[in-house]
């Protein structure tokens, strides 16, 4: 059973579905964590994000890697431990354009079905039911409100001692929603066979237990 969670940013998708991996023993795969990478890539390397192609040569020079190590996802750029480094706002932003071009998505989509391949996969992104992974047996889109998105958000940039506050914070989800859904390639939409979970007021585990609920109906 391969499981595809998408939904927009701050929706908990990469807590969620590693934790759902967990439970099941399947393989994670942060989806997100690939474009977050680029995007600390173009940053590190002065490469003008909005030249699409020099974005792309990038990628197409350089590798990531998905490494689990103590049921923790690290992600590699080069074999270099960038994973805390990738979770910057400066990042996030970056992020979200590097995703909109197609020549990076393709060579992303085939990464990531290549990762897929064994089955038994947990993969969170925005385009994973619609696009990666079509076939996928159990397909669920994340969602919450913006306010409550920024909050969660705001937490975990506090707690990693970056200043901000919950008023940017809602406008660059918002903006980054906006961006997601319009783009050309592999907009951010709900697939029609997947179900919609609203995560708004519930906690991690509700959601997982939720999630874990739709898959034994699914096995």
């Amino acid at each position: 059973m391969n499981i595809a969670i998408d939904g927009p940013a701050g929706a908990g998708k990469s807590t969620v579905a590693q934790k759902v991996a967990g439970r099941l023993e399947f393989v994670y795969i942060d989806t997100g964590s690939m474009y977050r990478a680029l995007a600390w890539a173009v940053l590190h390397n002065g490469v003008p994000v909005d030249d699409e192609q020099a974005v792309s040569d990038l990628l197409q020079n350089n590798t990531i890697e998905l490494q689990r190590v103590n049921s923790v996802q690290r992600v590699l750029w080069n074999g270099r431990d960038i994973t805390e480094e990738i979770r910057t706002p400066e990042v996030s932003q970056y992020a979200s354009i590097v995703a909109s071009y197609g020549s990076v998505r393709r060579q992303m989509l085939v990464l990531q079905r290549k990762m897929a391949e064994q089955g038994n996969v947990v993969m969170d992104g925005r385009d994973i039911g619609t696009h990666v992974l079509p076939d996928a047996e159990v397909k669920i889109f994340l969602t919450a409100s913006i306010r409550e998105r920024a909050e969660r958000r705001l937490k975990e940039l506090l707690a990693k001692g970056h200043v901000t506050d919950l008023e940017t914070l809602e406008a660059e989800i918002a903006e980054r929603d906006k961006r997601d859904m319009e783009r050309d390639v592999a907009p951010l939409r709900q697939a029609e066979d997947a179900v919609l979970v609203d995560t708004t007021g519930l906690s991690i585990d509700q959601v997982v237990d939720r999630i874990l609920q739709i898959c034994e109906l699914n096995g």
